[in-house]
Order: structure tokens, then sequence, then C-alpha cells
């Protein structure tokens, strides 16, 4: 608050989940406190309450992590496009003007993942992975119906993204497997 007190800003690139308040509680008190900027949330929070309370606090987008540079690139780029529809002076001519204002900063196709990698899969290894202390490749695979190889990528794109962490299990007799956890 502080910074944007200071100095004008176009856009906020927030996250959700901050270490000393939540994100929509900032989208209260920049909304409360009348200033003008845009806000974009990159975040992990999957709630539909915080996405709808998002929406009701003006956020003009939600990229949800995972994400690749290209997501980003698309969501930040729509934005730019979205800030030039909105900087000329004037009336709108008729509704399809409206439309296209409140469209907003969403792109038009949705964020790619990296190849060889489906929508479908990646989700379910989210659903497994969620709400679980820890899980393992292959128990993960397991729950999924993929092969061990396949939940490890996926597993470990979570990880190199940073919604999930890896920690080493020791176990019994044998090398010590790598189990993954949702932040």
């Amino acid at each position: 608050m502080d910074a944007l007190a200071r100095t004008p800003v176009d856009l906020v690139l927030l996250d959700m989940n901050l270490p000393d308040t939540h994100g929509i509680e900032l989208c209260r008190r920049i909304r409360a406190g009348r200033v003008d900027v845009d806000v974009l949330a990159v975040t992990s929070a999957r709630e539909l309450a915080t996405v709808r309370a998002a929406a009701a606090h003006g956020v003009v987008g939600y990229l949800l992590k995972p994400f690749t540079y290209a997501a980003l690139r698309d969501r930040l780029t729509a934005y730019a496009d979205y800030r030039e529809r909105l900087r000329t002076e004037g009336d709108a001519v008729g509704q399809e003007d409206v439309d296209r204002a409140l469209q907003g900063a969403r792109p038009a196709r949705p964020a790619p993942l990296p190849k060889g990698m489906h929508r479908q899969t990646l989700d379910a290894v989210v659903a497994a992975l969620r709400g679980a202390e820890g899980r393992s490749a292959a128990e993960v695979a397991g729950q999924i119906g993929a092969s061990r190889i396949t939940a490890r990528r996926y597993l470990e794109y979570l990880a190199d993204t940073g919604v999930a962490a890896r920690a080493q299990r020791y176990g019994g007799a044998g090398r010590p497997e790598t189990e993954y956890c949702w932040r």
C-alpha cells in the first residue's frame, strides 16, 4: 500500500497467499484507498470463493500456478491490449464497444502447458496431491491410473513451479524415495 501511495502503478501482480495477509484483504484495502490500479492474481489459490471474491474486488485476471512463461506472457499481452482499448477518450459507439471494454485482460486461449503435458492429467495429479500428507510418484500413479514415470514428471513440474515441495522419505532398506507435498 505504501508503494502504491508513492508511485503510480498500472498493474499489480498479486498472490492470494501472502505471508502477512490474504490477497483479497489487500484488494479490499486497495479499493477502500481509492487507488486506481488493476490487479492480476497470480496464485495457487483455487477455491472458487476466492476467485469470486477476486472478481468482486475488480481483479482483471486470475492466473493459476503452476503456469508457463507463455501463459504469463499471454496474460500480460491481453492486459496491454485491454489498457490500449480503454485509453481512447469518448463514448462507446454501441454494445460491442462496451462488451470489448468489459472483456478485461483475458487472453483468447487457455494457458499452455509444457510440451507433452495434458490438462486432465495435471488436474488429476493436483487432486491426488492436495490434502494429502505427502505422496510418492508411485502412490500418485496408483491413484490416478498412470505410470510412475508420468506421475513423477507432473509432480516434478509442480515442484519446479513452486506449488509443491519435495523431500526425501526414508523407510526400510533400499533407497529413499521422493515425497511430494502440496504447498
